[in-house]
Parts: structure tokens; C-alpha cells; sequence
């Protein structure tokens, strides 16, 4: 099933290596691409005078640029033949950067005739939304054949799959489920996912309740007598003390959530197994230790194999390879997020049962870095500043992290220094451009306008300082940590500014004095602020939809890098490509990295 192309590059190339070289010649020798991705933060859009804008957009763009409204812009970057004459022709400089970024831009469009999902049982679907559905349906049937076309190649079946971040596990019981009927080791570090996941494999039928006998009038007493909901530390310290929790007559009369989900093996049947374990590394040697190796006995001496992928070579390849006892893996994983995706990717080679992997990532902006700090803004706009309000316990990603981006040799050492991007370029890496609607548009250019303007707010009231420029670039203002706020937050700047405030006033540690600099400004005074500076809400759109169209390459080059790294790793990997697995419109992070061994 390997792709013609080992990965999906756009018709423009010859092979991958020139691909891969072009690629690399012009994220490193464009410095527009360098900027809008990684050189551009929301904090330092209006703070300055004139705005950003006219200090990273070329000026011969500016004003033809503002003249487009949104959607057309969208087309404009992302559809419309550029060779169709215009009326209001386009600067030449900005159709040929347009042309540069689509075509180092992975090819995102499933191959024809590969469109069609698996249907799930309700069983299995339930607690899944259609995005998840189409995911799980398709990645269980290409992890599937990926591991049946390994097994015919080596003679040797694939015996378990590793799902690195299994959460609720809907993958893993989906595999562990009819037609599949695989061995499941999901991988998860978090207890509570866990314990909701095994209430789910119940309603799937992939395990059953452990069974008791209650005295149901006492049980039912104990309930309602139970006034405050206990906590989880609550409840495990109760099971620890009582782990039966009988009452006098020695009657069971623990909790449904408290009783054992229990995993029987048997003959033609999938089977589930859970790990609690925080993956930090692609070192699975603690995890294959808990792997349980199931022996069951059929009738004929054989263990029955369901032939789930209709691939005319698995049954007799299958059966001679039955008794094989020795535990061969496959790691898989949907969306794992930042470095967990390099652990899994790493485990082909670190691991000698592990045997192929198939990877979906996730959060570009939670990698950390291996060739230095993963600085909050592009050296030349930002340097690396801590925020003011940050809290006191250090939660700053990793500096010189060897589990980092880039994976590759390639990139780590390419043009002397190596490929960077900063968390600002990977986090652009997960937008979506091809999917955004005008609505959609509209509504978070709103909450990105909102966010610069009360930096400046900020800036002008006295809260933050602006810092001055050095000789890599111009001046910045200390940057101020927010998060997310409710939606009714959205509704109007006023509501902005209030939601924002009171966010930051209830958390000590990121306490601002804004009672002081900010506590008599009125509602209308906040509405005023914001009009008077509408117009600057055009050149933030304009540039944010710049920024998004170009990283796209941005997503290239991480998931170029992943691929390049199990081709480095040659005398272990027999084959290794990149290829997408959902619908870009459901599921736009979905390229795949699959790796085989030898």
C-alpha cells in the first residue's frame, strides 16, 4: 500500500529530493515567508506607529491587499488560478510568493477513490462527534492494512497495537472490535481517561462489569447519605483504606465507577489492555514489560484469525505465523500532540518489537526545541521575553530538548545552524485557511483585533512598558498572558476588556495592578478606544490571513523533517512515507507518517 509518492509533494518536483531541497532553499532564503510565520505576534500589532503592517507586508501589496475583502483574499491566496487576468492586477512580487508557498505546500486532498468511510456500531461510536467518527473509522482501516502488508513482508503477524495518548480510547476499541479484532495496549498517562474508557469498553461489549452482590435498600442509604460529591483523591484514598467497602453483613456496596472492568481472552476475539504511563521518550521497554502475551487454545491448535482488510494473502500467511509467541508492535496514534508524536515516530527505531508506526500529529506549538529555546516571538520582532504575569513555577518548554524540533539530521544541521521555528510559526502551523468560512473569519479576526487593542490599551494606560529596540530589530512591549474567555466575552470590546481584567485579577500569580492604571475607564470610554482605532482591524485581517496561507509550509517542514528521520535511519527502516488519511475539510491535520522495518 506504499504511495507512489513517498511524500505528497505538488507536481511542480521531479522526486522528493528536489522537493525537499527547494523546500529547504526557501523557507531559509525568504524573508517575507520568515516573517509572517514566526515574525509576526498579535501583542505587537498596533502598539507601534504606524502598525505592524506596514512594516512586515511589502509595501507594494499594502494597499491592493486592504482593497480585497476577506473571502475574496482567501480565494485570491488559496484557489483562483493565478494566470486568469484581473482587473485590478496584483503586484507580480505578490502572485510570485503565492506561487512559492502552494508549491511547497504538501498536497492535503485524499487520493480518488479512497473517500469512503468505514460505518462504526453504535456501540463503538457512541460518545463521538462526526470529525472523531470519520477519524477513527478510517484510521482503523488504514492501521489495519498497513500492519497486514508488514506482517506479509516480514512473515511475522503484528501482535499488538500501541496507542500512544489513547484518552477515551476510541481508536484502540474500535480496533479491538469487530471486523479488527486486535490485541489493544493503550498507552495513557492520565487515570481518569482511563477509568472513562473502560466504562465505554463495557457499553462496547470489549469488556464486562466486574459482577457483585449488594444489599440494594444499605446500598441505596449509603448513596443518599453521602452529601458532598468526594474528589478523586477522596475516593482513592477510601478504596486504599476499604478496598471491598462491605458492610456488616459482607455485602459489596462499592460504587458502579469503583467496580473492575474486566478483559476476558478468547478465541477470534479483540482484546484490551490499559498502560498508565507518562510517554517521554520513543523507549517502550517499561511499557512491553506490562504487555500481557495471551495463549489461547482453539479446538484445532490454532488461533483463528479474522481477515478484516479482504487481503487475499493474509490467511495463509497468517496461519503459518499463529503461534508465533514473540510480541511484535505497531504504534499508532491520532493526533498525538507535540513531542508525543516524535516518541512514537522514534520508536521504530529505538525498540526491537516494535515493528511499524503510523502517526498523526497534532499542536505544532507544544514541541519543544532542540537547538534552543523556544522563544515567544521571531528574534527579529520579539526576543525571548518571559511575560510579566507569568507564573512563578516554570512551565517554559524545554531548551536544547534532543526530543525537539527538528528530528532530522537533515534539518538540524542544514545551511551550518539548522532549521528553527518558533512557537509562533508552529503554532500559525495548525491553522486551517482552506476551511475558514466568512463567518468564521469575521469572528476571530474580532477576537485577534481585540487582543492587540488592549495590549495597546495596556501600553497606553501604563500596565506594560514598551522596550527598546535593539540592533536585531524594532521596540516591544512586555508581553501579558490572557488565555481563552467566555464567549459572551466576544460580544463588544467593553465586554472584552472586562472579561479580561477579571481573568487576571482572580489569578495571584498573574495579577496585574489594573484597579490602579485602568479602574476609572468607563464602558463607553473602552467603546470610544476601540472605534477610534477600527480601521487598523482591516490591516490585522489582511496579515493574519497572510500568515495562515503561508504556514502551510510551516506544517510542511515539521512533517518533512519526521519523514526525513526514518529515511536517515535506513539499516533499521525498510520503507517510510508521508500521505494524507482524512478529509482536510473534517480533519485538516491529517498527514500521516508511516514507517516499516526491515
Amino acid at each position: 500500500m506504499t504511495p507512489e509518492r513517498p511524500i505528497p509533494y505538488q507536481d511542480d518536483f521531479k522526486s522528493a529530493d528536489e522537493y525537499v531541497d527547494s523546500l529547504l532553499e526557501f523557507s531559509a532564503a525568504s524573508t517575507i515567508f520568515q516573517t509572517l510565520c514566526g515574525g509576526v505576534h498579535i501583542l505587537d500589532f498596533f502598539t507601534q506607529t504606524p502598525s505592524l503592517y506596514h512594516k512586515v507586508v511589502p509595501q507594494e501589496w499594502r494597499s491592493w491587499l486592504l482593497r480585497r475583502e476577506s473571502m475574496e483574499l482567501l480565494d485570491f491566496l488559496m484557489r483562483d488560478d493565478l494566470k486568469t487576468p484581473r482587473e485590478d492586477s496584483p503586484p507580480e512580487s505578490l502572485v510570485k510568493y503565492i506561487k512559492d508557498i502552494r508549491k511547497h505546500s504538501l498536497q492535503r486532498n485524499l487520493p480518488v477513490g479512497k473517500e469512503k468511510d468505514t460505518r462504526l456500531p453504535r456501540q463503538v461510536s457512541v460518545g463521538m462527534i462526526p470529525k472523531k467518527i470519520h477519524e477513527v473509522s478510517r484510521f482503523a482501516d488504514y492501521a489495519v492494512k498497513v500492519a497486514d502488508d508488514a506482517s506479509i513482508t516480514s512473515g511475522k503477524k503484528i501482535t499488538h497495537f500501541v496507542d500512544f495518548g489513547s484518552g477515551q480510547n476510541y481508536l484502540g476499541r474500535t480496533l479491538a472490535c469487530p471486523p479488527y479484532n486486535k490485541h489493544i495496549v493503550a498507552v495513557e498517562s492520565k487515570e481518569l481517561n482511563i477509568n472513562g474508557a473502560k466504562r465505554m469498553d463495557v457499553f462496547a461489549g470489549v469488556g464486562e462489569r466486574e459482577k457483585v452482590m449488594r444489599n440494594k435498600k444499605v446500598f441505596r442509604q449509603i448513596q443518599e447519605s453521602q452529601k458532598p460529591v468526594e474528589t478523586m483523591k477522596d475516593a482513592e484514598k477510601r478504596r486504599a483504606a476499604n478496598p471491598q467497602q462491605l458492610d456488616r453483613e459482607g455485602v459489596d456496596l462499592r460504587p458502579i465507577k469503583d467496580l473492575a472492568t474486566i478483559y476476558t481472552p478468547a478465541e477470534g476475539k479483540g482484546y484490551m489492555q490499559y498502560v498508565e504511563h507518562r510517554v517521554e521518550d520513543g523507549d517502550l521497554s517499561d511499557v512491553v514489560k506490562q504487555i500481557e502475551k495471551l495463549k489461547i487454545e482453539a479446538p484445532s491448535g490454532n488461533l483463528q484469525l479474522t481477515n478484516a482488510t479482504g487481503n487475499p494473502d493474509l490467511p495463509k500467511v497468517l496461519e503459518e505465523i499463529s503461534k508465533e509467541e514473540e510480541i511484535r508492535l505497531m504504534a499508532i496514534s491520532i493526533h498525538s500532540c507535540g513531542n508525543l508524536s516524535h516518541h512514537g515516530i522514534r520508536s521504530l527505531i529505538l525498540n526491537p518489537s516494535v515493528q511499524a508506526i503510523a502517526i498523526v500529529g497534532c499542536c505544532y506549538n507544544l514541541l519543544t526545541s532542540r537547538l534552543g529555546p523556544s522563544t515567544l516571538k521571531h528574534p527579529h520582532i520579539r526576543r525571548n521575553l518571559k511575560p510579566i504575569n507569568a507564573p512563578n513555577h516554570n512551565k517554559d518548554l524545554a531548551e536544547n530538548d534532543p526530543h525537539g524540533f527538528p528530528m532530522s539530521q537533515r534539518l538540524t544541521y542544514y545551511n551550518g545552524d539548522g532549521v528553527r521555528l518558533n512557537i509562533t510559526a508552529r503554532m500559525m502551523g495548525v491553522q486551517a485557511p482552506q476551511n475558514w468560512t466568512a463567518k468564521e473569519s469575521e469572528s476571530f479576526f474580532t477576537r485577534h483585533f481585540y487582543r492587540a487593542m488592549l495590549q495597546k490599551m495596556f501600553l497606553d494606560y501604563g500596565v506594560v512598558r514598551k522596550l527598546p529596540a535593539d540592533e536585531n530589530g524594532p521596540e516591544s512591549t512586555e508581553p501579558v498572558i490572557i488565555g481563552s474567555l467566555r464567549k459572551s466575552c466576544y460580544v463588544s470590546f467593553p465586554s472584552y476588556v472586562r472579561g479580561a481584567i477579571d481573568k487576571l485579577k482572580v489569578d495571584p500569580e498573574r495579577a496585574l495592578d489594573l484597579d490602579g492604571k485602568m479602574g476609572g475607564i468607563s464602558d463607553a470610554e473602552f467603546d470610544e478606544y476601540c472605534k477610534h482605532n477600527e480601521e487598523l482591524k482591516k490591516e490585522l485581517s489582511v496579515t493574519w490571513s497572510l500568515m495562515a496561507f503561508s504556514a502551510g509550509v510551516v506544517e510542511s517542514l515539521i512533517v518533512v523533517d519526521r519523514w526525513l528521520y526514518l529515511r536517515e535511519h535506513g539499516e533499521v527502516v525498510r520503507e517510510c512515507w508521508v500521505e494524507p488519511v482524512f478529509e482536510y475539510g473534517l480533519s485538516p491535520r491529517n498527514l500521516v507518517v508511516v514507517g516499516v522495518k526491515r
